[in-house]
């Protein structure tokens, strides 16, 4: 049984260093290193200590840790910490289920195979939705496992709680996704864990509810409707206004900071929901994009899926009309997703291996003889599939690779721009985060200071509180035209972000008002480029 537990906790360990060091570890989108920028003070007037939608209560640690220890990469280290928690909490999983039915060297295989096709992309190609997703699926399950050991039950527990805590709606999905594995593991006995985290969810969303401010509920309002703009392909915007078509082209920008032109009124006026045109243009399109993508991104999780359910209807069990339903339920999770809303790996696959767990949980019901041919044919689809696996791994590291080095090299170009100066204003920053490892914070010269015009943080309540220590003043125009001013404000600008500031200031400017222009430095890099060094003209 020691033994046993030791390779229970040093297996996942083993194989996530190994895909550390041997693969990498790359951002799959820049959401990570821009909350480490919060949370680090970099982009803010300090060290944020809550994210308000995100991270409830870690953020508030980690800015304190980021102030004390700033070399270390408390963000990474958390995060990846409660991915190795998750990932020895489904190898328990796996081992109980598959324990005295299966010889233990095909236990081995199923759990290696497993984490080569179903889970190294988690920590390959990071991001923290990934995190909250797996760790609720992942305790709900061992908890349904062992129940009505009260010690599985805690632990279950306060592994939804950490998940809740980074972000609630994720946690919410992961949960209702274990719900049917769960059930088949544990029967009446997984009651309790279910309860406690439906109930731990709803008593959180009240307490956010009663404890939010005004600035933090308008902000989660915003933050919904612009993703339902640039995310969901929601709406189809109809501005009739200059304001109005501004306000749309900054929204799509991801240049959200200006409240007086993107309000909850512009959402409503400008973008309404048109259902029967979403239905008939962007639902299809949506539809054919995800079904692609499962197909040609998760095609072993999809093969061992067909696996279960061809021995399901090979062997006839009893119920077995509630295991097809589940699988009914699992594809309509997926597809409303994808069409509702979206689907992007940091979804898709955690809800993949928390489909097939619950499909292994009901064929660990099968009579032995079934089950160990189940497990057989399983082995030998998963071993084919792993080696096409490997090389779309491999291709896609070397992208990534690639992206990485682009990337560095473009912020890296950012610094060099800013001089002598202390604030750099710009809305290229946030695109050079995406493929870095979460593990490289993004460390600036500790004497600059900069001030993001571009990416859903503009839209956080820091922001305003950051414009008002650097000019004196919230409203994001004349911050900007106090900042154009000052002659240790660099200003790197994508020829797009110049052009709006170009269009904002001409609509925006009052009578009597100086005139403001953004215009490309003398020496600047090429138009060629993704951006250069702008100066702003006062006239």
């Amino acid at each position: 049984m020691i033994l046993r537990r030791c390779v229970l906790l040093l297996l996942p360990l083993l194989l996530l260093l190994a895909s550390g060091l041997g693969l990498g570890c790359f951002s799959e989108t820049n959401d990570d290193l821009t909350m480490v920028s919060l949370l680090r003070g970099l982009s803010a007037a300090a060290p944020v200590a809550d994210l308000h939608l995100y991270f409830h209560g870690y953020a508030a640690v980690w800015s304190r840790l980021y102030t004390s220890f700033p070399a270390v990469p408390w963000y990474a280290l958390t995060l990846y910490g409660l991915l190795y928690t998750a990932t020895v909490l489904v190898f328990c999983v796996l081992e109980k289920l598959l324990r005295g039915n299966v010889p233990v060297w095909q236990q081995l295989a199923l759990g290696l195979l497993f984490f080569a096709v179903a889970w190294l992309e988690h920590g390959f190609w990071f991001n923290y939705v990934r995190v909250p997703l797996l760790l609720a699926g992942t305790g709900v399950l061992f908890a349904a496992q062992r129940a009505p050991a009260r010690w599985a039950l805690l632990v279950g527990v306060v592994a939804f709680s950490l998940a809740w805590l980074i972000r609630p709606s994720v946690a919410g999905l992961g949960l209702l996704a274990a719900a049917p594995g769960a059930w088949w593991l544990g029967g009446r006995r997984a009651l309790p864990i279910l309860g406690s985290g439906l109930g731990l969810a709803i008593v959180g969303a009240v307490v956010l509810q009663l404890t939010w401010g005004p600035m933090a509920s308008t902000y989660r309002r915003l933050d919904v409707l612009k993703s339902n703009l640039n995310d969901y392909q929601h709406y189809h915007p109809t501005p009739r206004t200059a304001p109005d078509s501004l306000a749309l082209a900054e929204a799509r920008h991801w240049m959200l900071a200006d409240s007086t032109l993107i309000n909850e009124a512009m959402f409503q006026r400008v973008m309404p929901l048109r259902l029967p045109v979403f239905l008939a243009e962007t639902a299809p399109a949506k539809l054919l994009a995800v079904l692609q993508q499962l197909a040609r991104d998760y095609f072993p999780l999809l093969l061992a899926l067909a696996v279960v359910a061809y021995q399901v209807a090979r062997v006839r069990p009893r119920q077995q009309w509630v295991f097809w339903l589940v699988q009914l339920g699992f594809v309509g999770l997926l597809l409303s997703l994808g069409v509702g809303l979206k689907l992007p790996p940091r979804l898709a696959l955690p809800l993949l291996d928390v489909w097939l767990l619950a499909g292994l949980a009901f064929l660990a019901r099968l009579p032995a003889p079934a089950l160990g041919h189940s497990i057989k044919l399983l082995l030998i689809v998963l071993a084919l599939a792993a080696v096409p696996y490997a090389l779309k791994t491999a291709h896609r590291r070397e992208v990534l690779v690639q992206e990485q080095h682009a990337n560095n090299s473009k912020r890296q170009l950012i610094i060099s721009h800013s001089g002598t100066a202390k604030v750099v204003v710009t809305d290229a920053l946030e695109e050079t985060y995406k493929s870095v490892s979460s593990f490289s914070d993004p460390v600036f010269p500790k004497s600059v200071r900069l001030l993001s015009l571009m990416g859903w943080p503009t839209l956080d309540p820091s922001q305003g509180r950051w414009r008002q220590q650097l000019t004196g003043t919230r409203d994001f125009t004349e911050a900007m035209r106090r900042l154009a001013t000052r002659p240790d404000v660099a200003w790197v600008l994508t020829p797009e972000g110049a052009r709006l500031l170009n269009r904002h200031f001409s609509l925006r400017r009052q009578q009597g008002e100086q005139a403001v222009c953004w215009q490309p430095s003398e020496g600047a890099i090429q138009a060629s480029q993704p951006f250069q060094l702008y100066v702003a003209e006062v006239n």
